[in-house]
């Protein structure tokens, strides 16, 4: 998809709503607006949170792809 770098992952497979989003903002929360969280997740809510996440927290999603029993998360810090 033409994006695949990132600056930080953290890996939320097998975590269940909401502990992937929370694990998000906690990690999104340490880091410098413009740098890019990788988010591995595997509950399927994940897909809901996620953008309705960012879209609360002011930082961007930048895409949501499957890999088998996973989804992948690349969201870009925000300024705020």
């Amino acid at each position: 998809m033409g994006l695949t770098a990132w600056d930080v992952e953290i890996d939320a497979a097998g975590l269940l709503c909401p502990l992937p989003v929370l694990r998000a903002r906690k990690r999104l929360l340490a880091m410098q607006p413009g740098q890019v969280l990788r988010v591995v997740a595997t509950d399927p809510a994940s897909v809901i949170d996620m953008p309705h996440f960012c879209s609360q927290s002011g930082d961007t999603l930048l895409s949501s792809d499957q890999d088998g029993a996973a989804w992948l998360f690349l969201i870009r810090k925000g300024s705020a």
